[in-house]
């Protein structure tokens, strides 16, 4: 089976304006993705084409389909360069809708300035074509359960008026979300660290389970290491991943080898 020019649950070495530029309009549900932002790592002199990329995401997106967006800003000579904020607006300026800003918190970040306190997040933009078509929100436990008087209808006034309410089991999560990194935290696959940057797969996982069905086909068009193309084939997704560096194009997959091995 195939989606343009490629097969499904493929990994492609390969440009992906190029590759996008292979693909039909309204082909893609998902995408999680981290571009190589502000050069802070080595990604062996290939160019981040930003602007054509935004371009062909949306092209390629369906109608209700999001992107998942990671991305941070370099701190040069004590200055923020804000490419997360203007990367998003450009989104926007493309016809994206900005759904949400989401933070990725660095459980244990090594990262630390002299002058200012340590960084531990990135940002997570949701983008959407249009209003998101899936919604599948992860909850968590409410610390109170049963009947409990809850103010209602605060006015003006600042009086508070309470009434009995029902406390459910469980709440959506908020939109600031925790994860260990390095290994175990990250991955367990100690041979993808070859791959300097990567995110981790229960981040990627948890974006799927939000924002897909299985079925649905899920997309990311700066692969790295595979992450979210191996997330994406454990929770019964179709997807399609396409990378530019040989070397993390054999990493990803390996990772999706070794996974499809221990579902069989």
């Amino acid at each position: 089976m195939k989606i343009g020019a490629f097969e499904v649950n493929s990994i492609n070495n390969i440009d992906c304006v190029d590759g996008m530029k292979q693909l039909p309009e309204n082909c893609i549900d998902l995408v999680v993705t981290s571009p190589p932002y502000d050069d802070l790592r080595d990604y062996h002199g290939y160019t981040f084409r930003f602007e054509e990329i935004v371009v062909e995401l949306f092209r390629v997106i369906k109608d209700g389909g999001v992107v998942v967006w990671v991305v941070g800003d370099k701190v040069d000579k004590g200055n923020r360069s804000l490419t997360s904020f203007k990367h998003a607006l450009f989104f926007q300026q493309t016809g994206f809708n900005v759904h949400d800003i989401m933070i990725y918190k660095k459980k244990n970040t090594p990262f630390m300035r002299s002058n200012a306190y340590t960084n531990c997040y990135e940002f997570m933009f949701v983008f959407s074509k249009g209003k998101p078509k899936t919604f599948n929100p992860l909850k968590t436990k409410t610390v109170r359960q049963g009947s409990e008087k809850l103010v209602s209808n605060k006015k003006a006034d600042g009086v508070n008026n309470k009434v009995w309410a029902e406390l459910k089991e469980e709440k959506t999560l908020t939109n600031i979300w925790e994860y260990a990194v390095g290994l175990g935290g990250t991955t367990n696959d100690k041979f993808a660290f070859k791959h300097t940057a990567m995110f981790p797969e229960r981040l990627a996982q948890d974006h799927i389970l939000s924002w897909s069905n299985e079925g649905d086909m899920v997309f990311d068009p700066m692969c790295g290491s595979g992450t979210t193309c191996k997330m994406a084939a454990l929770n019964k997704r179709s997807y399609l991943g396409m990378e530019i560096s040989k070397e993390y194009t054999e990493i990803a997959l390996q990772r999706v080898e070794i996974l499809n091995e221990l579902l069989l």
